[in-house]
């Protein structure tokens, strides 16, 4: 019996956190968006209004080219050697940003609406 009792004690904790990593993972997406380079915002918009567009973001001799196509962003290229941020394709969720480590840069969704729309450098 007590086995029993342990075994769905188990079973509803690791289905609970499955639900909840489904929740958080399908949260709907936040629209404003900035990229930040160096710790520096040079990108800021509001997905919902911005056009499509490429446009690119420069660390020291590097550069990245990112793209805004149908309210989405993404890293298209990338000139780092691991590609990670761009085979993280579109930007899904708040909880995962795209991240280029070599580059030292970031894009992801904010709730800051202080920013100014479109600003690139």
């Amino acid at each position: 019996m007590k086995n029993r009792v342990f075994i769905i004690v188990i079973i509803v904790i690791f289905l609970a956190g499955i639900a909840g990593s489904v929740m958080v993972w399908n949260a709907p997406a936040k629209s404003r968006v900035r990229v930040v380079s160096n710790e520096e915002i040079v990108y800021s918009a509001d997905l919902n209004t911005a056009e499509d567009t490429t446009f690119d973001v420069r660390c020291e001799d590097h550069v990245n080219t990112i793209e805004i196509r149908d309210h989405h962003i993404r890293v298209l290229s990338a000139d780092c050697p691991d590609q990670t941020c761009v085979r993280m394709g579109w930007l899904k969720s708040a909880s995962m940003p795209i991240v280029c480590l070599p580059h030292k840069l970031v894009v992801e969704y904010t709730d800051d609406t202080q920013e100014i729309d479109a600003v690139t450098r």
